[in-house]
């Protein structure tokens, strides 16, 4: 059974590295849209065009998956719904889910990312240390159900399903 490996964490967390030792361990596909932005649109943040190229990526990896190849998201996830919804359209594909966590304690986090900006600013977003804290109270961190892969929760109230709830997350993704 192919698997997805879905990347969980803030900035400097680490992911994008350790989505490349997953992919390379598991000959998988990975799908990091901070690869893709800059290339197709000069900037991380473009208008609402990363969520647009988040879903086409989505689209990609399930297609992957459902062909059995394992496939890393590595997107950050940072809310429990948007979890959800990826894990069921992995599980929707006939695909395996494995919530890859990987927490970083502020210091850690502020360092990793002014050295990053400070060796490749070309390839990061600027991020100041007023953000990084309002990140940090944003981000849902995942609960031992969602690691283990127990049950999925059902979409939030007022969505029909997961899909539907992907296609307003992710526009192009419907």
């Amino acid at each position: 059974m192919a698997t997805m490996f879905l990347m969980v964490g803030l900035p400097g967390a680490g992911k994008t590295t350790r989505a490349r030792q997953l992919a390379q361990a598991h000959r998988a596909v990975r799908l990091t849209p901070d690869e893709w932005m800059i290339p197709l649109f000069g900037l991380l943040e473009a208008d609402g065009k990363r969520d647009v190229l988040e879903g086409r990526l989505l689209r990609v990896g399930l297609e992957a998956l459902a062909g059995g190849a394992d496939v890393v998201v590595d997107f950050g996830c940072w809310s429990r719904d948007e979890r959800s919804a990826i894990r069921w359209l992995a599980r929707s594909a006939g695909a395996g889910c494995r919530v890859v966590y990987l927490p970083v304690d502020r210091t850690t986090q502020l360092a990793r990312i002014a050295h990053r900006q400070a060796t490749a600013p070309d390839e990061t977003l600027p991020m100041d240390e007023t953000e990084v804290l309002l990140w940090r109270e944003r981000f849902e961190e995942p609960d031992a159900g969602e690691l283990a892969g127990d049950e999925i929760d059902g979409p939030p109230a007022g969505w029909a399903g997961w899909p539907e709830w992907a296609g307003a997350r992710w526009p192009s993704f419907a």
